[in-house]
């Protein structure tokens, strides 16, 4: 009599069976990441697994050789992609044979709507393109745990379509509260010059914006730093992965009780994602403003969770109140004097005089 097979995860069966590398750590440099050929995609790939990635996401890295394109696709997982480099652009068919495409560089930012037909091309004849690609295949490969009802269903979403300009670049701008602020859209160009809205409660001189994606259940935001300043700590559930954009820094990551740093240093090309309920702070060290894109489950729109609901409740609450967030004055007084060495090593100032005035 067969073993009986216990505890199985049809997404670690199912990635394992996909024949490209999988990798598992705290967090990778993508663009250096060693990738191989994937048949289902016609195209090079490779697994990125982040700790903190929780049980509802993936990522993965793809590389589109020059001139080339991906076997056609559809599935019925959601799918945030972020360009890394190289140029190229995407279809997406509908049911009438109609196409929406678009073009996409370094930084652009793109959802493919749920279920629909596409395929990626390469539009650069001496050069590869390569973009990560954050999904919810594990929650939905747990859920119905059918590799053909995932990957060959015929129903179509209309809903999750969106207006033809959402794949032209256009959008619209939804105004909320700071930090709430969002831009409904299928495609961003390129997130390095999108304009943001001023979002003072996270830190200083910060700034924000929320995107809605493809009608999606999936999240993403991004936010940024002023030259010489650092967000305040906060904490949330797993699955935020995190996309520098521009600039460089760190980032310091701790459990409640921890008396010890976990450090990460980053810049474009990097992922990491904060554990559950990893307290986790952002600082930058670059010349330039650092963006970084933020892509998780459960958004503003469709938090999906009780959790996630929590989180956008309080993410920019003080702790102390019932929130996420640490304020600068309640945080462990090695950060700061950390950052001005940090700075020095960088030779820039720190901008955060008005919160930690300098002795004279």
């Amino acid at each position: 009599m067969p073993e009986t097979r216990l505890l199985i995860d049809p997404y670690l069966d199912w990635i394992k069976d996909e024949g490209i590398p999988v990798y598992e750590d705290f967090g990778f440099d993508l663009l250096t990441l060693d990738l191989k050929p994937w048949s289902r995609m016609g195209a090079n790939g490779a697994f990125a697994l982040v700790t903190g990635r929780g049980d509802y996401l993936d990522t993965f890295v793809l590389e589109i050789p020059a001139g080339g394109s991906t076997d056609p696709q559809r599935h019925l997982f959601e799918e945030v992609v972020y360009v890394l480099s190289g140029n190229g652009s995407t279809t997406i068919e509908n049911p009438d044979g109609s196409k929406h495409s678009f073009e996409w560089g370094p930084k652009s930012l793109f959802a493919i709507p749920l279920n629909a037909k596409y395929r990626h091309f390469n539009t650069s004849g001496n050069k590869a393109a390569r973009f990560v690609s954050t999904t919810n295949l594990p929650m939905i490969m747990k859920l119905f745990h059918d590799y053909d009802f995932i990957f060959n269903n015929p129903y179509h979403f209309a809903g999750r379509m969106g207006e033809n300009r959402y794949f032209e670049g256009e959008g619209e701008f939804i105004p909320n509260r700071p930090g709430r602020h969002m831009w409904e859209t299928n495609f961003v160009p390129d997130l390095s010059t999108f304009e943001l809205k001023e979002w003072q409660d996270r830190g200083a001189g910060g700034s924000n914006i929320m995107f809605a994606l493809a009608q999606g259940t999936m999240h993403a935001h991004m936010s940024e730093m002023p030259v010489g300043t650092y967000k305040k700590g906060h904490r949330h559930g797993a699955d935020f992965h995190i996309f520098p954009v521009t600039g460089h820094g760190y980032s310091i990551l701790w459990f409640d009780g921890e008396k010890d740093f976990k450090r990460f240093d980053w810049q474009h090309g990097s992922v990491y994602a904060p554990e559950d309920m990893m307290f986790h702070q952002h600082f930058n060290t670059s010349p330039e403003p650092a963006r970084y894109l933020a892509v998780a489950f459960g958004g503003l729109r469709y938090p999906f969770s009780e959790d996630k609901r929590k989180v956008f409740l309080g993410m920019d609450v003080n702790i102390k109140k019932g929130g996420k967030q640490i304020e600068y004055e309640d945080q462990d007084p090695r950060i700061h004097p950390l950052y001005l060495e940090e700075l020095a090593k960088h030779g820039a100032d720190a901008r955060m005089d008005k919160f930690f005035p300098v002795k004279s």
